[in-house]
């Protein structure tokens, strides 16, 4: 992608002029030529963001320019920084001129398509069909369920209008599961106005109104539209005038729906009349003036998915027996997707009903499929709908192997590292947006509503790979089980990122011919300890690794990294917080002026010492830190972080860990303080809170709920969870956190409550407490039987409580009924 790799360069450009032009290493010359370089880049980035057509030789060579130019300054970083050159050497970066020569050459083709007119876009009209009523199709086999209960939906709504948006990713059946609704007959009866519309990505409003209005014209009486002067105004006539079921189908964009929008009556009449879109994006008509219904559609199962594979090769007649289970087993692999099954129907229909002919088929049906140009056509919609940027940041998700569920905190540290975004903000948006529109899916989502972890569907993975090929992706990312040994082979002097799942300990030995790499994550290799040439890699911004290993002080060598992560990898992690594996990081890691993320399960920070150390000013994660003892000094060192976690263990603590100083971290918005099970605390050190938390987790402190009042005060705390006995006693009485005065807001902005392994048996609440609650879970709470009636009188949306305790159970429920809709129960 030739955007991703000019925004990477640009970077590059401008690390190389702030930190050798301050040196001193680059003579003028070389100084103006990186400036010229930058100023061709800047350039040719905001041409790119105007034509998004994919594989345009112009935009090819853009990529490859770009990818040789940042390729020769970063080898000639990595030669020059471990061997100064004399006082008077000063560098000139020739090696550029070649990528420069074919920058200006593009550079002039850019011009000249600038000054030339633009052609207006035409119009496909095979892309924007617009009709009465959807072409026929097959039976909705695995809808029937979600077919009644959208039926049962448009029925019930009778004196509002609404809209059911049906959203899903590529192929998934959206638009057979609304036709199926379309065209049930009770619907024709009830609604005396119905029309659909197919609109694409290449809409024109006009001709949307226009088609739309031939098909409403022969349902409506005569003269009901001979006084409007515009489409628009007719088409509101109508809309204002009857009762009406709109589909629109395949909307791409919240602006087509803000235009074809402008139509509808929303505050005219409420007669019950419903609008049914369908969409890859979930947030396509995220506001509207409409009551909106979300369905969302999942996957079919296994079960289902042979059943629709069954259906379309043997209408009429039963599967032959000795064809069913290799048959079951096709179905398997098309994971679900309906689109898939439909093409391996197509497949299979092609060749002699044998066993050996399926089996054949069997062997390759994922590459087949995906291999469909159908298949293709259809399922490449999405990707030509992301921005520039979203698309080498999607390209980079697909990168991962089968079923693999990418932790989006490690996610957004890669892309930030290699360059693709700037900010952590920005990067979780990115996130929510790719799967927003159905490309992945969330697989788990943090308690502040944001998602924790995602996944891209096998097929569309394949898909992807085989574009991001096409894209000259591979000669910058590796993520696979190979030995490095053979992947050096093939692109050693240019890949920026490996991902290794190899687990043979020797496959690290290739590293030193990874002169450019960014990124290297080795967890689950077999390496108790890290190849000195690891300490060569000057470009290195991310270093994941095992636990148990061996951290050295060469550690600080790496002058550009900024995240270091120690996880346990596969064959350690039983050994969680076992003081016995225990692994200290040098004191050398307070010479590292660039690190922001410091995630390490079992390391113990040193304490700095005066000569030698020098503040983590942009450290903003710190996890887990083990007993970590928390001075004025200390804080000084961190003073930045946002996200800190602390683990204390052992039998005894006999020294004071001074929590009272975490007040002084003035930019912490999420903090973790844990006690492991067993330990005796004999110091129990009350911590002074920032008022900046927004996110607390207490384990294991057993404090008296009367100190609960501290917490109660943090104007920004959104979540909140107690677990393992953080508090212990028989009551909590939140009227105790106001003192006084009745007036003050307890827990006001808190959205998300966890207790979990409590003694609790009273919880007292009054109404204004908790204003902003929405979601609740007990868990572990055996003495607890009541839920306070007045808990999150307004917001609260899910109690999530243990099965075996049925009273706890029949509460929640008991407040749901009294609720109405809105919130719900989960056992």
């Amino acid at each position: 992608m030739a955007y991703a790799v000019l925004r990477s360069l640009d970077e590059t450009l401008h690390r190389i002029l702030r930190y050798y032009g301050i040196k001193g290493s680059l003579s003028v010359n070389g100084i103006q030529q990186i400036c010229k370089l930058k100023e061709r880049v800047l350039s040719l980035r905001e041409f790119v963001e105007k034509f998004k057509e994919e594989g345009s030789r112009l935009e090819s060579r853009i990529r490859d320019a770009a990818n040789e130019a940042e390729d020769v300054i970063e080898h000639w970083m990595h030669e020059h920084i471990r061997s100064p050159p004399a006082m008077d050497i000063k560098y000139d970066l020739g090696e550029l001129n070649m990528a420069m020569e074919e920058m200006n050459s593009i550079a002039e083709e850019v011009k000249e398509l600038q000054s030339s007119p633009t052609p207006a876009p035409a119009v496909d009209r095979n892309k924007m069909l617009l009709e009465s009523s959807p072409t026929p199709t097959t039976a909705a086999v695995g809808l029937e369920e979600q077919v009644d209960k959208l039926i049962v939906l448009l029925f019930e709504c009778l004196h509002c209008n609404c809209i059911i948006s049906i959203t899903g990713m590529g192929g998934i059946g959206k638009t057979t599961l609304a036709k199926a609704v379309f065209e049930d007959d009770q619907v024709g009866n009830h609604f005396p106005v119905r029309a659909w519309i197919t609109v694409s990505q290449n809409y024109q409003i006009e001709n949307v109104y226009e088609e739309l209005l031939l098909s409403l014209e022969n349902q409506v009486e005569k003269g009901l539209v001979d006084d409007c002067d515009t489409k628009e105004h007719k088409l509101r006539q109508i809309f204002t005038s009857k009762k009406y079921l709109i589909v629109v189908d395949d909307l791409w964009s919240l602006k087509a729906w803000e235009d074809i929008s402008k139509v509808f009556s929303y505050n005219e009449k409420y007669d019950g009349s419903w609008i049914m879109i369908t969409s890859r994006d979930d947030n396509v008509i995220h506001y509207s003036g409409f009551f909106t219904e979300k369905h969302k559609m999942d996957l079919m199962d296994e079960h289902l998915s042979w059943c629709m594979l069954k259906q379309r090769l043997f209408p009429s007649k039963k599967c032959p027996s000795e064809l069913e289970k290799i048959g079951k087993d096709i179905a398997k692999a098309c994971k679900g997707l309906p689109l898939a099954i439909v093409v391996a129907a197509r497949i299979l229909s092609e060749i002699p009903e044998t066993l050996s002919s399926w089996e054949e088929v069997a062997q390759n049906i994922r590459s087949r499929i995906v291999e469909d140009v159908q298949f293709q056509n259809l399922m490449s919609l999405s990707y030509a709908e992301l921005s520039h940027s979203l698309r080498y940041c999607f390209l980079y998700m697909c990168g991962f192997h089968d079923d693999y569920e990418i932790r989006v905190s490690m996610l957004v540290e890669l892309w930030m590292v290699e360059g693709f975004v700037n900010w952590q903000h920005q990067a979780e948006k990115y996130v929510g947006e790719i799967v927003s529109k159905n490309l992945a899916h969330s697989t788990a989502i943090k308690s502040n509503g944001e998602i924790k972890s995602c996944i891209v569907h096998d097929l569309v993975r394949d898909l992807y790979k085989i574009k991001a090929i096409d894209e000259n992706y591979e000669r910058r990312l590796s993520i696979s089980h190979l030995d490095l040994r053979e992947v050096a082979r093939g692109y050693a002097s240019t890949l920026r990122t490996i991902i290794s799942f190899q687990r043979n300990e020797s496959s690290l030995r290739g590293l030193r011919k990874f002169k450019l790499l960014r990124v290297l994550d080795v967890v689950d290799t077999d390496a108790y300890s890290l190849p000195a040439s690891v300490f060569d890699l000057f470009n290195l911004r991310y270093l994941a690794f095992g636990c148990p290993m061996e951290v050295p002080s060469a550690i600080s060598r790496l002058e550009n990294l900024r995240s270091l992560v120690i996880r346990p990898s596969k064959r350690s992690r039983k050994y969680i917080y076992n003081s016995m594996d225990e692994a200290y990081l040098p004191l050398e890691i307070w010479m590292m002026p660039l690190l922001t993320h410091l995630v390490s399960f079992f390391d113990l920070l040193p304490h700095p010492e005066e000569t030698t150390s020098s503040a983590l000013e942009k450290l903003l994660t710190l996890s887990v830190v083990k007993k970590l003892i928390c001075t004025e000094e200390m804080m000084k060192m961190i003073c930045n972080v946002e996200k800190l976690a602390i683990t204390y263990f052992g039998d005894r603590y006999q020294q004071d860990y001074q929590l009272h100083n975490l007040v002084l971290l003035s930019r912490l918005e999420k903090l973790t303080l844990v006690v492991t099970n067993g330990s005796l605390l004999q110091v129990k050190a009350k911590p002074v809170f920032p008022k900046t938390l927004e996110n607390l987790t207490l384990s294991g402190w057993r404090f008296p709920w009367e100190d609960m009042k501290a917490i109660a005060a943090l104007p920004r705390l959104k979540v909140l969870k107690l677990r393992d006995h953080a508090f212990q006693g028989h009551t909590w009485d939140t009227n105790e956190e106001c003192g006084s005065d009745d007036e003050v807001q307890v827990f006001n902005n808190l959205r998300y409550l966890l207790i979990e392994e409590s003694d609790l048996e009273n919880w007292v609440v009054k109404e204004r407490h908790f204003s902003s609650l929405n979601h609740l879970v007990l868990k572990g709470c055996c003495k607890l039987n009541d839920i306070p009636n007045a808990i999150g009188t307004f917001y609260l949306k899910l109690i999530e409580v243990d099965r075996a305790n049925e009273s706890l159970l029949k509460c929640a429920q008991r407040i749901t009924k009294k609720r109405g809709i809105g919130l719900k129960v989960q056992e």
